[in-house]
């Protein structure tokens, strides 16, 4: 029987990670054993061409889908970050990984066509064992710098990052209980966003909390406490430098304080949790004076649901604007999936601006948008190929 000569493992380890499923599920679909799943996988063998029909037609992919890339994307990517390796599972973890990988799969198809920006993420890496020094922070200040992030508050963030190389998606309904993460795949960096999460300032957060990964801990151990709090401090910096809100913060929790506090959300698009974890931190706060705060944050039912002015979200413009601009020059939707080989429907969420919406109106809000913040859109327009 014929066995197909440009097939390659590690494309079928993609698209079973994909569909969220282990060797064992999959060779009972196809009626093989998990040790033949595995040697296709490995490479040590290749399926037949029957076998790889089923294969695809169980992982509801193309068998074009399996075929060699010149660039494998799974081998020049870096072990993610996520928040808690505890709370999910390998299988959903595998999966969502996967899925920021088909992300930088259709970038890479798209990039035939369009020239995106460079990827300029600034490094500065802080260890797992420096607790107690300064890193986080002085990493944030490395990017506000070396991104001409102008004094005051952080602008569009996500246009941001996309403005300087970095990808930025949101991960499907399936993926949900994954919270952000990201990773540094070579070819570009990739965050990928909670599609569940549609709080404009925890989003916000987020972001730069995802940033930080990518700025301080490329070498580092992905999951634990202090990489996560340290990403927490970076985030902190970026969006709320402490030589520009340390006075603006609350010292007492009496008066107006939390009309004030209500006030910085909006002024610094963050949410008040975040200010008053800012103020602790920077010794504006007790933590007695904190404690009590939280208490009152859960009684009022604002751990999850804070009152704020923004309802929608910050949107990546960066595949979409693509997609677009391409369609206009008559290269449509169905091309380009042919081209990416990938599952169509995994196709429109990575390439929307958020999964089963419509694009928004910009939101005015008090956070000055950054001075490049169109840079994206100009970029693609004026170089189409």
């Amino acid at each position: 029987m014929e066995v197909v000569p440009f097939f390659d493992g590690a494309r079928l380890t993609l698209a079973r990670h994909l569909a969220g499923l282990r060797k064992s599920d999959l060779a009972a679909l196809v009626d093989k054993s998990a040790t033949a799943v595995a040697a296709w996988e490995s490479g040590a063998k290749r399926p037949t061409a029957v076998t790889v029909a089923q294969l695809a037609l169980a992982l509801s992919v193309d068998p074009g889908f399996f075929a060699v890339r010149p660039e494998d994307v799974a081998a020049l990517s870096t072990t993610p970050h996520f928040r808690s390796l505890r709370s999910t599972s390998q299988l959903a973890r595998d999966q969502a990984y996967a899925y920021g990988q088909l992300a930088v799969d259709i970038a890479t198809s798209l990039e035939r066509h369009v020239e995106f920006p460079d990827p300029g993420i600034p490094s500065l890496s802080v260890f797992a064992d420096d607790q107690n020094g300064d890193g986080p922070e002085r990493a944030a200040r490395l990017v506000r710098r070396e991104w001409g992030m102008e004094a005051g508050p952080a602008g569009h963030l996500v246009r941001l990052l996309e403005n300087h190389g970095t990808l930025v998606v949101f991960s499907p309904p399936q993926t949900a209980s994954v919270d952000a993460y990201s990773f540094d795949s070579k070819l570009r960096p990739v965050v990928i966003l909670n599609p569940i999460k549609r709080d404009y300032y925890r989003q916000r957060f987020d972001v730069a909390h995802e940033l930080g990964h990518l700025v301080m801990h490329a070498d580092a151990e992905p999951g634990g406490r202090i990489v996560e709090d340290q990403a927490h401090r970076f985030a902190a910096e970026l969006l709320m430098p402490a030589d520009q809100v340390r006075d603006l913060l609350p010292v007492t929790m009496g008066g107006n304080v939390w009309r004030t506090l209500a006030r910085l959300k909006e002024q610094w698009g963050v949410s008040i949790q975040a200010l008053l974890y800012r103020a602790r931190w920077l010794g504006r706060l007790s933590d007695v004076s904190y404690r009590n705060a939280m208490t009152t944050i859960s009684a009022r039912g604002w751990r999850r649901n804070e009152p704020g002015l923004v309802s929608a979200i910050e949107q990546p413009s960066l595949l979409p604007r693509a997609v677009e601009l391409l369609s206009q020059e008559g290269i449509d939707e169905v091309h380009l999936v042919a081209q990416c080989r990938v599952p169509p429907d995994l196709f429109r969420v990575i390439t929307a601006r958020a999964p089963e919406t419509e694009p928004t109106a910009p939101v005015e809000t008090s956070v000055s948008p950054h001075s490049a913040s169109d840079r994206v859109v100009s970029l693609l327009e004026r170089r189409l190929r």
